[in-house]
């Protein structure tokens, strides 16, 4: 299933997190992005496979290989030779990987093939990179969260700036995490982030009530990539 979100989503949490920041001097930055990483070393790392794959095949078992190497190039000699067996398994290992490449070109395929590890760790840098970029000490008291959610890897990160981290364990925006993401997985990811605005404006109104004389200095609006 392919995600995307929708005007009214982007009104829903726009207006999510408006109210949680009426309550809270921290700030709110939501981010989507279609994916984190293009994952082409993926791709790659699965053609070599391939090939290193195609080699012990032919290492274990050569007469196979020169069995239908021969019958490929119906070579009528008794034995084939060298050079041909060579150029043969040459032409096959080339062959493969090629197909694999190709084949995992197709994002999809590229996407079911990735490790889940792998996929975790780039949506992690990147909203680490984006945190920098658009919240990080961009506030008057370093009150800034980001709640960034990568559609194709169904996967999120809530990074806070350093005010925050020095109140909040990391634990603690586990519930919101796991609002969200199980939303995304019932394909309504406008909703999960909203419930994890409100969630996280929980936590922050409790550590940082809103003061007199609080500004809106990040953005309310869903910024889509």
């Amino acid at each position: 299933m392919r995600l995307h979100l929708t005007e009214a989503d982007h009104d829903r949490v726009s207006a999510a997190v408006a109210e949680a920041e009426a309550h809270t001097s921290g700030e709110i930055v939501t981010i989507v992005a279609r994916r984190s990483d293009s994952y082409h070393d993926v791709g790659l790392s699965w053609a070599v496979a391939a090939v290193f794959v195609a080699l012990a095949f032919a290492a274990t078992f050569p007469a196979h290989v020169r069995g239908f190497l021969s019958l490929l190039l119906r070579d009528w000699e008794h034995e084939l030779a060298d050079w041909k067996l060579l150029t043969g398994l040459l032409g096959i290992l080339i062959l493969k990987f090629l197909v694999v490449r190709y084949l995992l070109a197709i994002m999809p395929l590229r996407m079911l093939v990735t490790p889940a590890a792998t996929k975790a760790r780039r949506v992690r840098r990147r909203a680490i990179l984006l945190f920098r970029t658009a919240a990080e000490a961009r506030t008057r008291g370093r009150t800034g969260v980001l709640i960034y959610l990568s559609l194709d890897e169904h996967r999120a990160e809530i990074v806070a700036d350093s005010a925050i981290n020095a109140k909040v364990a990391p634990e603690v925006w586990g519930e919101a995490m796991a609002a969200l993401i199980d939303r995304v997985r019932a394909g309504q990811a406008g909703e999960g982030l909203a419930e994890a605005v409100r969630q996280v404006g929980v936590v922050l109104a409790t550590h940082f009530p809103r003061d007199a004389d609080d500004s809106n200095e990040l953005p309310d609006r869903l910024i889509e990539l």
